[in-house]
């Protein structure tokens, strides 16, 4: 299985704020020998939102979404979620019950008794409102919940808020809870070194023929114009099946000592 991610947020796309969803994401998962497939970020905008949510649905990867679940105008995640699957909104009850248990102890510590009938409390309750069907996702921060929802028969979507204080550690107990099994079943491995003074059009022959000869190897080439540390080169790397990474890369290291190129290894 693959896993992708959907990052919302107008803040993100301005520039206001800066993503820290992704790198984040992508650790959580590698501790877990996981990888991440892909990422995407979508604005405010209800029916982007929800078209990209129909794709995704109608697709067989794990999907986390960060943002847009909150009640306040700008919110649009958990109502194009039910419309991307044609499904209606409902007050789940577990999620009702957490939200009231946040509202009261916001009021306890003002040194207030909540009402929860007043009118702004029962807005809040729309933050308990997913499409229906939906499992909960516990909150650790606030108890607000997240929610996971999948098409029938299809693989789930996890949706959590975009603070990333409550966002990750629902993320993490999302993979802990439900994927498991998944966890460190593909083993992996990556050598690199930084080769100097090549262009990649002579380095891509040797790359062709190393993933034609291991094909359980992908051979990667990530050039740098340099800076004061060091000069122009490109980071040269298989990554893959560990035994095949290993052959691999000690006869990419032969192919490029044949060829007479400056080369460095990476640790």
């Amino acid at each position: 299985m693959a896993f992708g991610l959907i990052i919302v947020g107008d803040e993100i796309l301005s520039g206001k704020r800066s993503d820290k969803h992704l790198p984040k994401v992508i650790e959580l998962l590698g501790e877990r020998g996981l990888q991440l497939a892909w990422a995407e970020i979508v604005g405010d905008d209800p029916a982007r939102i929800t078209a990209l949510l129909e794709r995704t649905f109608g697709g067989s990867d794990i999907v986390f979404s960060c943002g847009g679940i909150g009640a306040t105008p700008d919110d649009h995640t958990r109502q194009c979620a039910a419309a991307a699957l044609g499904l209606p909104l409902a007050l789940h009850p577990e999620g009702k019950l957490l939200v009231q248990e946040r509202i009261r102890e916001t009021a306890r510590e003002a040194g207030v008794e909540a009402d929860l009938d007043a009118p702004d409390n029962l807005h809040r309750l729309k933050m308990a409102e997913f499409p229906a069907g939906s499992d909960i996702i516990p909150n650790p921060y606030n108890r607000i919940p997240g929610f996971t929802v999948a098409r029938h028969a299809g693989v789930p979507h996890h949706f959590v808020p975009g603070f990333p204080v409550m966002a990750w550690p629902m993320i993490a107990w999302v993979l802990d809870t439900h994927y498991s099994g998944l966890f460190h079943r593909e083993a992996r491995a990556e050598r690199a070194l930084l080769v100097y003074g090549q262009a990649e059009s002579v380095l891509t022959p040797l790359m062709e023929r190393l993933e034609a000869a291991y094909p359980g190897v992908n051979v990667f080439s990530l050039p740098s114009v340099g800076d004061v540390r060091t000069r122009r080169h490109i980071e040269l790397g298989v990554k893959g099946n560990p035994v095949q990474v290993g052959s691999a890369f000690e006869e990419m290291c032969t192919e490029l000592t044949r060829m007479d190129a400056e080369y460095q290894l990476l640790q």
